[in-house]
């Protein structure tokens, strides 16, 4: 069993990490033989709250914060009896480990109508050999 070289060992040993309720961030990740797709949930987000990064060379990091609110909102008279969008707490983020195959250099995001599409396309040059030869000689 490959474990460690599995893409979704983070699920195990790092899981996805949220600071709001389940309904945020549930992700869907389908393959393609030309590419990766990964859709993320993200209601009530604009693009301008989402960031996608790749970090140590193979770790998407997806990430949600909501903007802050207004100061009207925040006024002394206000009485909040439900606070779950907002307030600076609200957000998420996914650490999602990448196949060796995709071209980090050429990953694309896109949110439309509450879904993040994060397109990632696979490398189909061939790879050169993992093996390699050794000469064996009568003298070290």
């Amino acid at each position: 069993m490959a474990l460690f070289g599995d893409p979704f060992r983070r699920f195990f040993i790092n899981p996805p990490m949220y600071r709001t309720g389940t309904a945020t961030g549930l992700m869907d990740w389908y393959e393609t033989p030309q590419a990766h797709f990964i859709k993320i949930n993200v209601p009530g987000y604009n693009k301008e709250e989402v960031k996608v990064q790749v970090e140590e060379g193979n770790v998407l990091v997806v990430k949600a914060e909501a903007a802050k609110e207004t100061s009207k909102e925040k006024e002394k008279e206000t009485v909040w009896h439900v606070a779950e969008r907002g307030g600076g707490l609200n957000g998420f983020s996914r650490e999602i480990e990448l196949p060796e195959d995709v071209k980090v250099d050429q990953i694309k995001a896109q949110v439309d109508s509450g879904v993040l599409t994060v397109v990632l396309p696979k490398d189909l040059s061939p790879k050169p050999s993992k093996v390699r030869n050794i000469h064996v000689s009568s003298k070290l």
